[in-house]
């Protein structure tokens, strides 16, 4: 899964005034995980989603991080191979923990919202 998120990022994190940050996406319809999901109506897994939260907020705070809880995830509509899709990030630390909020679209249109807690991992 890091693997194919990790490809399919266009380019770097993209700091907003508001201390959001950006980052787009584009799956290619090759990936592996769409011959599994699903045979001929292939969409990118929710589960994904999570994971390029996680890895975003790595991709930010420069370090490791592991999910410890999932407050809301939220699937608006499928996410399908080669399309563009937007994520927006809030990141947050206090006290030793790491929130975050993030947001997907495609095309403007809402796709999807995580908040995550996460913690740094040993290796970081």
């Amino acid at each position: 899964m890091r693997s194919s998120i990790s490809a399919a990022r266009m380019g770097a994190l993209s700091k907003q005034p508001d201390g959001t940050t950006s980052v787009d996406f584009k799956f290619p319809a090759t990936d592996p995980v769409f011959a599994g999901h699903f045979p001929k109506q292939p969409l990118v897994p929710g589960v994904f989603q999570l994971e390029m939260a996680r890895l975003g907020a790595e991709w930010w705070l420069g370090q490791q991080l592991k999910i410890s809880e999932i407050s809301k995830a939220k699937f608006l509509r499928p996410i399908l191979p080669a399309e563009l899709v937007r994520m927006t990030l809030k990141v947050s630390e206090s006290a030793g923990d790491i929130g975050i909020r993030a947001t997907f679209s495609v095309g403007g249109q809402a796709a999807g919202e995580t908040v995550l807690k996460l913690v740094k991992t040993n290796g970081s």
